[in-house]
This record gives C-alpha cells, sequence and structure tokens, in this order.
C-alpha cells in the first residue's frame, strides 16, 4: 500500500510560518492547516537560516547567499 506525499508551495509554507510567528500555540495552528508541528517547525528553522529562499522547490539546493556565490565561482 502507497500513499502519496502530500506537496505544499513556497507561499504556503511562508504563510504557516508567518502564522505561527504571530501566534503563541503553534499545535493549534498545525492542527488548523492539516500539518505536523514537526513539520511547522522545521519550516520555522528553515525560514529563520535561509530567509525567503527557504523553499525553492524539489530538487533546487538551498543556499545562503555566500553559499550560491561560491558555488558559482567554483563552477
Amino acid at each position: 500500500m502507497t500513499t502519496d506525499r502530500k506537496k505544499y508551495d513556497a507561499a504556503f509554507k511562508i504563510k504557516a510560518v508567518e502564522l505561527s510567528n504571530e501566534r503563541s500555540n503553534i499545535t493549534e495552528l498545525a492542527r488548523e492547516l492539516g500539518i505536523r508541528v514537526s513539520m511547522l517547525y522545521k519550516w520555522r528553522k528553515d525560514y529563520d537560516k535561509f530567509g525567503a529562499v527557504s523553499f525553492p522547490g524539489n530538487g533546487i539546493i538551498k543556499q545562503t547567499a555566500e553559499q550560491k556565490l561560491i558555488s558559482e565561482l567554483e563552477a
């Protein structure tokens, strides 16, 4: 039996992170959004580290501006 993984677009993730920063009860917010609490915490951590480029898409590496510059110079 296989289950399909849910995919969330970047706009949904960013909005969820913004809402989680505004609200005090993250568990309730995750329940309202229909996602796991651990996923919401992971999105928050990624957003804090990488900012707006936190959710680039499937198969695209997340990089900070410095990391991107280094990889471009190496290429």
